[in-house]
């Protein structure tokens, strides 16, 4: 049986230039900070019903300053 992988989003805060692209694209798990560059909210792991969003979100990152990890499930 095969487990199954959880994607958690790694944010590179100093590649971020504030387009805030990935926050349009996915705003339950990414937030703005005072002057307009991304956060995260929580600790990054996508539920399952968002990780399309969350691809998007990093496809369309000008800077490549969100990555996705797959990680091995329990």
């Amino acid at each position: 049986m095969e487990r199954e992988r959880r994607l958690r989003l790694l944010l590179h805060g100093d590649r971020c230039q504030g387009h805030n692209r990935c926050q349009v694209l996915l705003p339950e798990l990414i937030t703005l900070d005072e002057i307009g560059n991304a956060q995260l909210i929580d600790d990054g792991y996508v539920p399952s019903h968002l990780q399309a969003a969350a691809r998007l979100a990093e496809a369309n990152c000008p800077e490549y300053a969100l990555q996705i990890l797959e990680e091995q499930g329990d």
